[in-house]
């Protein structure tokens, strides 16, 4: 986890930096910073902002400027403008939820790392074929949750994922104890209540939480 994603290596893995993934909607830019800062504490230095909120690419511009040692990305990538205008907010990595060529392109060409989405195995085949070896398992628990991820690990043994949608802190030790799961994607450790307080402390506890999973 030292110096996550330097400058001098674009293409480094989001995988590696820890093993939750906090999937983040901001409603309230004011919000960016102390969250991110709140998750850094806590040992989650990799942080998904979705694009799915006006203020999104105003939140990622924020962490990126304010919060040194937060790894701040993309999340919910649908088109390449999406990628221009993440990459242009600061964004170090990019994640969508499915791909396309046209998509796809646009990401690899955009110079950070990136984990495109899947659900099936012909789509995994067909990222492995573009040289893509990193993705993301969504919607995971309702496209077959550890056992399809499982069966996926024997002749597909070169592609690594991070499933998200639906996992939290019960089911996350299943996925990561996988060998083709090297990270898992979640929410579970921003509950709203808290985030609408303002309660930066217990987003901060359920972090370290989630940092500390294990198989």
């Amino acid at each position: 986890m030292t110096s996550p994603l330097p400058p001098s290596s674009p293409r480094s893995s989001v995988l590696e930096l820890a093993p939750v993934l906090p999937v983040v909607v901001v409603e309230n830019v004011s919000d960016a910073v102390p969250l991110a800062r709140a998750l850094v504490a806590g040992g989650l230095p990799a942080i998904e902002v979705t694009l799915r909120t006006p203020v999104a690419l105003d939140a990622i511009r924020a962490i990126a400027d304010e919060v040194p040692g937060a790894v701040v990305g993309a999340g919910t990538v649908i088109s390449p403008a999406d990628v221009a205008d993440s990459v242009d907010a600061g964004a170090r990595f990019l994640v969508s939820p499915g791909w396309t060529d046209t998509l796809l392109d646009a990401m690899k060409a955009s110079g950070v790392p990136f984990l495109p989405g899947v659900s099936t195995t012909s789509e995994v085949v067909a990222l492995l074929e573009r040289g893509v070896h990193e993705m993301k398992f969504f919607p995971a628990q309702a496209a077959g949750g550890t056992a399809y991820l499982k069966a996926l690990a024997g002749p597909l043994p070169q592609a690594r994922f991070c499933p998200t949608g639906g996992v939290g802190p019960a089911v996350a030790p299943e996925y990561l104890a996988l060998p083709n799961v090297h990270c898992v994607g979640g929410s579970w450790m921003l509950p709203p209540d808290a985030i609408a307080a303002g309660d930066w402390a217990r987003v901060e506890k359920l972090a370290r939480e989630a940092a500390g999973l294990t198989p």
